[in-house]
């Protein structure tokens, strides 16, 4: 791995702690990235215990493989998360997992390296898949989508205010000429932005519902919670980190629902069984986020709340 690349992994023990892992237990990482977590998770563990890891970046894979030549109790898959139940269920662990470790978004060497798409600061290829081997680019879809689905895109995922500003703006410039790379993009974006925040790249929305939107994360993460609750032993524990609004209030969501039982917004009056009242999680303390002494060393982790849950049933 490149050096000028590394990863400072985030909210690193606190996450190893929520999981509260027992030496011969089985882990699943569902974000694998470049292994902090693995690692750290796999030093609580003992010969008989077993990780799993998911990543959908060939990058990050080549790191796995590395890790599992090293540690046989580490197997990693190149899969998303939101695929674990049908991975665990052929090798027979569904159900039988001990706890389940998301850490969302992208990693800091997708950030960086120009070449993989995903930054407006430095100019590469406009691609932003994490898996560059599958799905559309950014640049194939800028190319093809309507104006009113980019205006979609930047104003849900990106929660971008100029959103159809911006839209109207790439709609009229790629008729000229096709979008290919992020500075390009991000240019225009920029002149189609009416009032700049302090501090902040005209760009940043745009490019957060962008990228959202091509890995399909926000699908992906409803997904993948699901999958997670159906992996976990009863007592396994769901320990997510979140990054930005939109993935933490669907983790939210998601586990108070499951806190207050499935019933939760049913009619009062109707008649159904009493166990679908019963809750399926058990909240785990308070969101938890970056230490000031985090903060000082790695800024990127200044966004980070995690939240832990427990499995009841």
């Amino acid at each position: 791995m490149n050096a000028t690349y590394q990863h400072i992994t985030v909210l690193l023990e606190e996450a190893v702690e929520a999981l509260n892992p027992r030496a011969g237990g089985c882990y699943v990482d569902g974000t694998f990235g470049r292994g902090g977590h693995s690692r750290a998770l796999l030093g609580k563990l003992d010969p008989g215990g077993r990780l799993l890891g998911f990543d959908k970046d060939p990058q990050a894979i080549a790191t796995g493989q590395a890790l599992a030549a090293e540690d046989g109790r580490f197997v990693v898959v190149q899969r998303s998360f939101a695929e674990m139940g049908e991975e665990l269920s052929e090798r027979g662990l569904l159900g039988k997992v001990d706890g389940v470790l998301l850490d969302l978004g992208v990693s800091s060497p997708q950030l960086d390296d120009p070449e993989r798409g995903f930054s407006f600061l430095n100019d590469g290829p406009l691609d932003m898949r994490m898996n560059p081997g599958r799905g559309v680019s950014a640049a194939e879809w800028i190319a093809s989508a309507s104006e009113e689905e980019i205006a979609r895109v930047f104003k849900d995922y990106g929660e971008e205010r100029f959103a159809k500003r911006m839209a109207r703006a790439i709609v009229q410039r790629r008729a000229e000429k096709p979008f290919e790379r992020t500075a390009d993009l991000a240019a225009v974006i920029a002149e189609a932005n009416p009032a700049w925040e302090k501090g902040k790249n005209p760009a940043t929305r745009a490019f957060q519902g962008l990228r959202i939107h091509v890995n399909n994360e926000l699908g992906d993460l409803e997904q993948g919670l699901d999958s997670a609750l159906e992996a976990l032993s009863v007592g396994g524990r769901l320990v997510v980190i979140s990054f930005h609004s939109l993935e933490d209030r669907i983790v939210k969501q998601f586990m108070r629902k499951h806190a207050k039982g499935e019933a939760d917004n049913l009619p009062r009056d109707l008649p159904i069984r009493a166990k679908v009242f019963e809750p399926r999680l058990k909240l785990l303390g308070k969101p938890q986020y970056a230490s000031e002494a985090e903060l000082k060393a790695n800024p990127r982790s200044r966004s980070a709340v995690m939240r832990v849950a427990e499995k009841l049933r």
